[in-house]
């Protein structure tokens, strides 16, 4: 049964505030001028990753169902003349990129994931495979507007990062995968994020094989 102990978290739960608003408030914390083209979500990722102070040989794995939903839907419209700026902070990985790359910032291993139900336990069954010592694992989604209408894009703002690390000392929790043949029911991200908030605990089917189980310490 692989197992990995949680030794940090952040989070960030901003609500119904604007990207505006949010860049506002969380410019200070990133090199002069850097926010001007940062998205919403690309703040709020590097916020959290941020306060667990990334390593070189650390792995990242990202997760995010929608991404950079604001800028995809300002890359759409500006056709006939497509932004290429917007087309470079709309791709899916951009949350985490553009935080590192702006710090000039390396890491060992970076692993990007997108899903739905089954994105929490395949986030943290990459965790667990990583060769790295230590495993930032994050994720979040920025609140869309007419792509949210066509239910392309998340209903809500929020963006997590939690160091795993094998060992128990110091830990604030305990991350467990385990087989089983019982059925899967869906984990969103916006729920697991909701439980990290909450520190509550999880014991659930969150993929097809897959029990995951969240013990707090």
């Amino acid at each position: 049964m692989p197992e990995r102990y949680v030794h940090a978290i952040r989070l960030e739960d901003p609500g119904s505030e604007e990207p505006a608003a949010t860049r506002e408030r969380l410019k200070d914390g990133f090199p002069r001028g850097a926010t001007r083209r940062m998205t919403q979500l690309g703040l709020l990722v590097g916020t959290t990753l941020d306060g667990l102070a990334p390593r070189t040989d650390d792995a990242v794995v990202y997760a995010s169902s929608y991404a950079e939903s604001r800028a995809l839907e300002g890359y759409l419209e500006s056709f006939p003349t497509a932004s290429p700026t917007l087309f470079q902070t709309s791709i899916h990985p951009s949350a985490v990129q553009q935080s590192l790359i702006g710090r000039q910032h390396p890491v060992g291993e970076f692993f990007p994931l997108t899903g739905r139900g089954h994105l929490v336990a395949q986030a943290l069954q990459t965790a667990m495979l990583a060769r790295a010592p230590r495993v930032l694992v994050c994720g979040g989604e920025e609140r869309g507007t007419w792509l949210l209408e066509r239910g392309y894009a998340s209903a809500r703002t929020f963006a997590f990062a939690m160091a795993l690390g094998a060992a128990a000392e110091g830990a604030v929790a305990r991350v467990a995968l385990e087989r089983s043949g019982e059925p899967a029911r869906e984990l969103s991200l916006e729920q697991f994020f909701d439980r990290l908030r909450a520190r509550a605990t999880i014991d659930q089917m969150a993929a097809p094989g897959v029990r995951l189980t969240l013990t707090w310490l």
